[in-house]
């Protein structure tokens, strides 16, 4: 069911787009081979994911097309802003959160992630999202934590450093300033 406030006007629509099709020509050495027709095709056939892209944007992840799902034929936008966007400062999921019993951050990656409508980065994705640019050089992401890892009260990390990714892991319940979580949109 479509809620109005999961509707973007005609006004934002378009600013949405044009901002789009500019970061994607800008950027051609992320998608190539792929038409932005192609996409733009794409999001018209499921206008429902304008409203995730603008969640995206609007939190700073400067969201862009980073390929194409060849099992699916879905088109991949992946947050490329140049540091882990503005949701920053939460833990990784609800139970996380629900753990702490002092200074809870007001939300948890996972929860904001499911609220905007897309997912967190995988560690693999996240290393592929690094051959496309150099990210996240003074700031840290969140990334999907195998279930292994998250019921011993863990979660992982990722950041570059030293021209090198590095994984790391922290106690789930843990947030900091400059840890967020990056976005990824299947259209």
């Amino acid at each position: 069911m479509t809620t109005e406030k999961s509707v973007l006007s005609t006004m934002q629509r378009e600013a949405l787009l044009a901002t789009l099709k500019s970061r994607f020509e800008k950027n051609l050495a992320r998608h190539p081979g792929l038409e932005w027709s192609v996409v733009l095709a794409r999001l018209e056939a499921f206008p429902e994911k304008l409203k995730s892209l603008s969640d995206m944007e609007l939190t700073g992840g400067e969201p862009d097309v980073v390929g194409l799902d060849p099992r699916t034929g879905e088109i991949l936008f992946f947050d490329c802003s140049a540091e882990t966007p503005d949701r920053r400062n939460v833990c990784y999921d609800r139970a996380a959160l629900e753990k702490r019993k002092e200074h809870k951050p007001a939300t948890s990656a996972l929860d904001m992630a499911a609220e905007m409508g897309v997912e967190m980065l995988t560690e693999e994705q996240y290393r592929y999202l690094q051959t496309l640019g150099a990210f996240d050089l003074k700031t840290s992401s969140w990334v999907l934590t195998p279930p292994e890892i998250r019921k011993l009260g863990g979660a992982l990390f990722c950041d570059r450093r030293y021209d090198h990714v590095f994984t790391y892991h922290n106690g789930a319940d843990s947030y900091y300033g400059v840890r967020g979580f990056r976005a990824c949109l299947r259209v």
